[in-house]
């Protein structure tokens, strides 16, 4: 019996070693860390929002906040109506969605579901915070449960609170809530987070109408194209108008006019 056991464990210690030395067998399941710390199956979640190829910003002002992404449609066939990243969660809240489309749809029906209930429990309606911190505190346990996956999506949230005024939160795959000034998800985000540190820095108390210049003209940038009002999606919340609403492509186009004049 010692004799099996002890070819037993050479053979196991030939094998670990033929698969990458000590990181090799830790990323198959997302509920035992390798011996540097790490959660593998949560970096490969990140590394799933960049599938979709998509870049989405956030940008916050004094009295509204703004969220942008790309539009793409991904095949010619496709009902162009049907295609959107941009949720609305509650009447003054709502997102954008990162990553991949089915696990976006899942996280977004949950944050509906989560907010439906908190205003059916205790009568009014579920402030921003409250629901990125929720979404969060899901996405957590999804990283620490073996028979369940970390979601392959990033969510941006902006949100009119009574209370705190305009919000803008981001969730990523490993459970992680924060609020920004500006942040961003998807293929550019490092160069999307470096541009906005830059015109935040100078300027972290704009108007509506400047928060949504800002976020065109970051995107812009670190993609390098200037977009059709068709290629782009804008949700936008401010004191004037509370209410979560799509920017139409008639407005779209006439904020890119803007930013194209005064470039």
């Amino acid at each position: 019996v010692k004799f099996i056991t002890l070819l037993y464990t050479i053979k196991f210690e030939d094998l670990i070693m033929s698969r990458g030395g000590s990181t090799a067998g830790f990323d198959r399941s997302i509920t035992i860390f390798s011996p540097e710390g790490r959660l593998y199956q949560v970096e490969y979640a990140f590394k799933a929002i960049n599938q979709s190829g998509l870049t989405s910003i956030g940008v916050r002002g004094k009295d509204s906040a703004c969220v942008i992404t790309q539009r793409k449609i991904p095949d010619k066939l496709v009902d162009e109506d049907t295609v959107t990243h941009l949720y609305r969660v509650t009447k003054h809240s709502g997102c954008v969605m990162t990553g991949m489309i089915a696990d976006s749809d899942m996280q977004v029906k949950r944050a509906r579901y989560e907010a439906a209930n908190y205003k059916y429990t205790y009568g009014y309606e579920m402030p921003p915070d409250m629901i990125a911190k929720r979404l969060a505190d899901i996405g957590q346990a999804y990283t620490q449960i073996a028979h369940m996956r970390p979601l392959g999506c990033c969510l941006i949230m902006i949100g009119w609170d009574e209370e705190k005024g305009a919000q803008l939160y981001r969730v990523d795959p490993a459970g992680f809530m924060c609020g920004f000034r500006a942040c961003s998800a998807g293929t550019k985000q490092t160069e999307s987070n470096n541009y906005l540190e830059k015109k935040i820095k100078k300027n972290s108390m704009m108007e509506e109408q400047e928060v949504i210049q800002t976020a065109i003209a970051a995107l812009s940038h670190v993609m390098a194209v200037d977009f059709k009002p068709s290629e782009i999606e804008i949700g936008v919340v401010s004191e004037k108008n509370p209410a979560f609403r799509k920017l139409t492509e008639s407005e779209v186009d006439e904020q890119l006019t803007i930013l194209a004049e005064r470039d």
